[in-house]
């Protein structure tokens, strides 16, 4: 080691440089932690869809996870007067599960009815289901993406459609995990992540019309 070090010091010395090893340590995100500031809230937009191209997911309103959250809980009210409205106006509506759960295990008020489809998987309900296939097969362009948790389910199917190519939309009234700081960086990053956060408008569920 010193036999390396001393034609740079040699090097350095005849140029006139001066030799000062470093000792900061780059500071990371942990270091920073409490001095980050949030960025401002994005800004949420009406929109209008059309309904023969445009699916409503419902993401994991089960009594096993929803019904056990306050904060998902207090979104149902919204999402029934929304998935009345889709059904109404003959929208496509796709439910997903996880584990072992089923249709059976969908809170009562936002139930599926028994012609509507389903996948189940965890986090990201496109991987290994038909998610994909279905909404082609239907010709879906625009998908409303709802459910819980905000930091599971919504953020990886919201993303995961828009890199897709699709439309996607987001009520934030109908989307929530077990605490407040989940759904925002969740809100954020879909307004803002590389690529997909172009194809992601935010919204609120009386903000929708079919």
């Amino acid at each position: 080691m010193k036999r390396a070090l001393v034609p740079v010091l040699a090097f350095a010395a005849a140029a006139g440089v001066g030799f000062v090893p470093s000792t900061a340590a780059a500071q990371t995100i942990i270091d920073e932690w409490a001095n980050v500031k949030a960025p401002p809230a994005p800004q949420l937009k009406p929109v209008t869809v059309d309904p023969k191209t445009t699916a409503l997911l419902m993401l994991d309103f089960m009594n096993q996870n929803c019904g056990q959250r306050p904060r998902c809980l207090a979104t149902i009210p919204a999402m029934k007067k929304l998935l009345e409205q889709a059904r109404a106006k003959g929208a496509t509506v796709i439910y997903t599960f996880f584990g072992k759960t089923t249709a059976a295990d969908v809170l009562k008020d936002v139930a599926p009815a028994a012609n509507e489809q389903s996948v189940t998987s965890f986090a990201d309900k496109f991987l290994n289901t038909d998610l994909d296939k279905k909404l082609k097969d239907k010709g879906i362009q625009t998908v409303i993406v709802a459910g819980t948790a905000a930091n599971g389910a919504v953020l990886y199917v919201g993303s995961g459609a828009a890199l897709r190519g699709l439309n996607v939309i987001v009520p934030v009234d109908g989307i929530s995990s077990v605490d407040v700081y989940s759904e925002q960086f969740s809100v954020w990053q879909l307004a803002n992540g590389p690529t997909f956060g172009a194809k992601v408008t935010l919204t609120k569920t009386d903000m929708i019309k079919f």
